[in-house]
């Protein structure tokens, strides 16, 4: 059985609970990591901005993967790679948002904008991000600046449904995939999180065998049909726990830490 070299994870729903807390279990089991010789790093559909606060406290010293691994950062938050969703994209997928009634949310590298301060989910995100948001009326001016699209809204099924149109209506010119329930993410063409894997694996000079990954939502898959091993958590939907090789508690029941303390013991280092 390969030995584990690597371990990248998600964030929201895998590494921090439901209300965004870091427990101490999983804070010790990523230093367990580091005594071990294991590279450990996380890729997000959050912005740099909302991954700074995990820096210190895991003690990253790989780059990380914001805007679902289409840009990388390194630990003291410079670009290593950053990439943009091409300008007619951007508008085209503003429309189809708007059409589901969506709000719609437009992160810069360093920026979320946003036309509806009073949006459902403006305040979770500001507390998920530890950012606030810029407030515009018109998006056109940062069209050609957008490291990602969110499209917000409590309509889970219909947030769904978008998601099948927005894929077919951008087709090659940007990814579109579900990072909650309750967000559409557009990013940028041909970058995802298992291209981000990629990346950090021949940056180890490593085989993506050798790498294990760990998430619990749609925009996870990527990676994990380019990792040797693949974690679904506990409170993943079916079809991710299905496209797994593991599957572990959940993020309320420190399935992070259970996950990795698996690893280490795989490792002979339990």
């Amino acid at each position: 059985m390969t030995q584990i070299s690597l371990v990248v994870s998600d964030v929201d729903g895998t590494l921090l609970t439901k209300d965004k807390t870091l427990t101490e279990r999983a804070r010790s089991t990523v230093q367990r990591l580091h005594r071990a010789g294991i590279g450990f790093t996380i890729t997000s559909s959050r912005p740099a901005i909302g991954m700074r606060f995990l820096i210190e406290p895991l003690a990253l010293w790989l780059p990380v993967g914001p805007f679902n691994g289409s840009s990388i950062i390194d630990p003291e938050m410079r670009p290593v790679e950053q990439h943009l969703i091409p300008a007619g994209a951007a508008e085209r997928s503003l429309r189809i948002l708007r059409d589901y009634g969506a709000d719609i949310w437009l992160f810069t590298t360093d920026k979320w904008l946003i036309d509806n301060p009073r949006g459902s989910y403006v305040a979770h995100e500001q507390h998920t991000i530890r950012a606030d948001p810029s407030i515009v009326t018109d998006f056109s001016p940062h069209l050609s600046s957008a490291c990602k699209i969110v499209g917000a809204s409590a309509d889970a099924a219909g947030l769904e449904r978008c998601e099948k149109v927005m894929q077919e209506a951008l087709g090659s010119e940007a990814m579109a995939v579900r990072s909650q329930t309750y967000y559409l993410d557009i990013t940028p063409p041909g970058f995802n999180k298992g291209t981000f894997v990629e990346a950090m694996a021949k940056r180890l000079g490593i085989s993506t065998d050798a790498v294990a990954t760990i998430g619990d939502m749609q925009n996870d898959l990527a990676m994990f049909r380019v990792s040797g091993t693949s974690i679904a958590m506990g409170n993943a939907a079916d079809n991710v726990k299905d496209e797994a090789t593991h599957v572990t508690a959940s993020n309320e029941q420190d399935g992070f830490a259970e996950a990795m303390e698996m690893i280490l013991k795989r490792n002979g280092v339990g």
